[in-house]
């Protein structure tokens, strides 16, 4: 048996628990992996309250992105033996002692790159350099991140600076040192924000990533010439209202692979803000779910 943290109804952190599951035999296009460390999302906790549908096999084991050591490979996958080192998509459930993952949504894990820090790739980072070529901006042109302060939006930050991209993103005051740490200029969200944006873009911004939805968006809108520069992550809805879309993802192991080599090359950094052992995981998650959380959050298993 494998110790495992998850869910055993849809609802609130009560329907969460500590599980024993029998070890995973991976199949076709799968590897089992020994589980080094998972990262925490948004998106865990709304799996968990049904937001993104009520379909699952309860309980279910919660986390989507894992990195760790293979020990068995599944019919079908070439290119990983047991005892590489790799990152990816689970399709079993993250906060876990042993998982599977997706062999197309998993890459090679550099010596160079932590555990840790590979393990916040696939979903935040991909997310956000899948949305930072959605948005289409380029060198020179202003990208808006609303919200910035989040695994996203950080990654996004430095993967569009990476770029020649200037980036202005919305934050509280007080993450303010932060923001700038990213090498963005930080402008405060909530009332008034087209205008403390238009302060410092008095042309306007180039493009829009919207991470947080709601009335923000609404109002930064107004600062956007091409509306179908506007892609979001967070409130689909909000973004087709303004002319916008919802991101296009493409988790593959090439774009796994590239982001973990600019982590090694020292271009992009995790922004790990706190460590929990995986006995910690309900502690984790509440942080992400109160919307607080700075940066990623990582979980790591003995």
């Amino acid at each position: 048996m494998a110790e495992a943290f998850g869910f055993v109804d849809y609802g609130g952190p009560e329907k969460q628990e500590f599980l024993d599951r029998p070890v995973l035999e991976p199949g076709p296009g799968q590897l089992g992996i020994a589980v080094r460390a998972a990262g925490v999302n948004p998106v865990d906790w709304k799996v968990r309250r049904g937001l993104l549908g009520r379909d699952r096999e309860l309980p279910a084991v919660m986390g989507q992105e894992a990195a760790g050591v293979v020990e068995r490979v599944g019919p079908g996958v070439t290119g990983f033996t047991p005892g590489d080192e790799v990152f990816g998509i689970a399709a079993a459930g993250a906060f876990a002692a042993q998982t599977l993952l997706l062999a197309r949504m998993s890459a090679p894990k550099p010596a160079e790159v932590g555990f840790d820090q590979a393990a916040t790739l696939p979903v935040a980072a991909a997310t956000a350099d899948d949305a930072v070529r959605d948005v289409g901006v380029g060198a020179g042109q202003t990208l808006l991140i609303l919200g910035v302060s989040g695994g996203v939006g950080s990654a996004a930050a430095q993967i569009a600076r990476s770029r020649g991209i200037r980036v202005i993103g919305t934050a509280s005051d007080a993450n303010r040192g932060y923001v700038e740490s990213l090498g963005a200029v930080q402008v405060r969200y909530g009332a008034g924000v087209a205008e403390r944006i238009r302060a410092v873009a008095p042309d306007g911004v180039d493009g829009i990533l919207d991470l947080v939805g709601g009335d923000d968006v609404r109002a930064a809108a107004t600062t956007l010439a091409d509306r179908s520069r506007l892609v979001a992550t967070s409130d689909p809805a909000a973004a087709a209202e303004l002319g916008g879309r919802f991101v296009t993802r493409s988790t593959t192991p090439e774009t796994l692979a590239a982001l973990a080599g600019l982590v090694a090359a020292g271009e992009l950094d995790p922004q790990i803000s706190a460590r929990y052992p995986l006995a910690r995981a309900a502690e984790a998650l509440a942080l992400v779910e109160s919307g607080h959380a700075r940066g990623k959050l990582v979980l790591e298993v003995a």
